[in-house]
């Protein structure tokens, strides 16, 4: 037997639950079913068929889900900061016991190819250690000292919080948002995606494994319009943090106006990688096939704008071309795969839409352009260069979410940035360079809210993570999760010395 094989049986033993009972809700500390008899069928993208019915989450479900948020709230908040690092630490031990699960699950819900999510597994479980070891210090705050008072501050937990996280790589971005509020000493209430809600409820299963305490964690599944928005209006949550379309972000603001929530928001991107004459050639095109194709191209930081300077296009594009056409598209099982499906049916047909505005507004589709029909009934693109853009094109401005990619030449340092910062968003943007100056010139003057000089997207936890415009709000990482999840209140206090102003004596 092979190891693709092997993949597909392992797979298939932990998604036959799934598919013999409907998936419910984690409310309270117990798995529960929805108020109403509605579900929905969650499909596979890899041949869109149903790994099993998901409830359908009503107004009644997230109320039920908010209250135990909040009765949970008091006793969470008050535990010391070292046991909610141990619960947490022991957390992420408990996400590395089922990592082969949580991946192979994860593959066939939503298309991502294995070899990625065997590390968003691991991922997750780093995140959960990061910030569990950061929970005795989450109180934290600052000394200012006057001649005749001290100031000096504390935080606090901000209180119950809602999570609603996307369906390109869920488990990894739940954990990443779910785990320093847990830290924080926050409750959770979380609303995986609808396409992909299955990881979701292995954590939250995780969770009570790992004795969070009942009603510190909740999950409630179904769609948007419904289960979100009752989230985010909801007067016990008292902050939202969303990652997904710039759209549903400014909804979701105008949703929780009402009771001034506080929000952080990860949304889209049509972020540029500049490569320059003088950069390293061979590390600059892996970087760029890499940002753009690995993922299928579902990554909130792909670098989907190619920005190549004229006097190396020619060799550039034919390499990158080549490239391009040697990615091995196929199964998210097998271990060849570098390009599995995308999500859903209607975001593959999305995609494949810009292949008729490319030619309609005259770019040249120099590889792919064509769904995979020869893969079966599956989601299936082949990965697309555009050549001979220019930043005006739909092509150029609008996010695709896919393995596609659109170059645009430019001559000069102030063309490149004119075209780079030529863009509604600004998540983040990638600088390849052997000129110091230029790097730190283009880096200053780059409207993102993180660039990277000479390298793909490296990941550090402590590092501020987040966009500016329309790409969002707020940074998580490090002490700024921490930041958006807890109030700082300032105490002052008298040394006995000053003059107290005297009215009415």
């Amino acid at each position: 037997m092979s190891i693709y094989e092997e993949n597909l049986e392992r797979a298939k033993d932990y998604l036959a639950r799934f598919k013999t009972e409907v998936t419910g809700h984690y409310i309270n500390g117990a798995m529960t079913k929805s108020s109403s008899n509605a579900s929905f069928d969650n499909l596979t993208p890899v041949d869109n068929t149903s790994l099993g019915k998901v409830v359908e989450g009503t107004v009644e479900d997230v109320d039920q889900a908010c209250a135990a948020a909040e009765n949970a709230f008091a006793d969470w908040r008050t535990m010391p900061g070292k046991e909610r690092k141990k619960l947490l630490n022991h957390f992420a031990d408990k996400i590395v016991e089922r990592a082969d699960e949580i991946a192979l699950v994860e593959s066939m819900d939503c298309g991502q190819p294995l070899r990625f999510m065997k590390a968003a597994a691991v991922r997750g479980a780093d995140n959960f250690r990061f910030f569990a070891d950061k929970a005795p210090e989450a109180r934290n705050g600052q000394s200012l000292h006057q001649d005749e008072h001290t100031n000096f501050t504390v935080r606090n937990p901000i209180g119950p919080v809602g999570v609603i996280t996307p369906w390109n790589t869920p488990f990894m971005l739940a954990t990443w948002k779910i785990a320093p509020a847990l830290a924080a000493g926050c409750t959770v209430v979380h609303k995986p995606a609808e396409f992909s809600p299955l990881t979701a409820m292995l954590l939250a299963e995780i969770s009570q494994e790992a004795g969070i305490p009942a009603g510190v964690w909740n999950t409630v599944n179904g769609f948007g319009e419904v289960v979100g928005k009752r989230i985010t209006e909801h007067p016990a949550i008292k902050a939202v943090a969303f990652v997904g379309e710039t759209v549903t972000g400014s909804h979701i603001m105008q949703q929780g106006a009402p009771t001034l929530k506080r929000v952080h928001f990860e949304l889209g991107g049509k972020n540029p990688v500049m490569v320059f004459d003088d950069a390293d050639f061979e590390r600059a095109l892996d970087a760029v096939v890499f940002m753009i194709y690995s993922l299928n191209g579902q990554r909130c930081t792909s670098s989907s704008r190619l920005l190549i300077q004229k006097n190396i296009q020619g060799p550039f594009l034919e390499a990158l071309q080549a490239r391009v056409k040697n990615l091995r598209v196929g199964h998210p099982l097998d271990p060849e795969t570098e390009v599995g499906p995308l999500i859903h049916r209607s975001h593959f047909e999305k995609v494949l839409s810009f292949m008729s505005a490319a030619k309609n507004e005259g770019a040249s589709i120099a590889a792919g352009g064509v769904a995979r029909d020869d893969l079966g009934a599956g989601n299936y693109v082949a990965p697309t260069l555009f050549t001979g853009a220019n930043n005006q094109m739909k092509i150029a401005r609008e996010e695709i979410f896919g393995p596609v990619l659109t170059a645009i030449s430019f001559e000069t340092e102030e063309e490149a940035i004119r075209i780079a910062n030529d863009t509604p968003y600004g998540l983040s943007g990638y600088i390849w360079t052997n000129d110091s100056g230029r790097a730190l010139r283009m880096a200053d003057r780059l409207d993102a809210g993180m660039v990277w000089v000479n390298s793909e997207n490296n990941r550090n936890l402590p590092s501020p993570f987040g966009g500016v415009k329309s790409s969002g709000i707020g940074r998580d990482g490090g002490d700024y999760s921490f930041e958006f999840y807890m109030e700082t209140k300032n105490i002052c206090i008298a040394h006995g010395t000053h003059k107290v102003p005297v009215l009415g004596r």
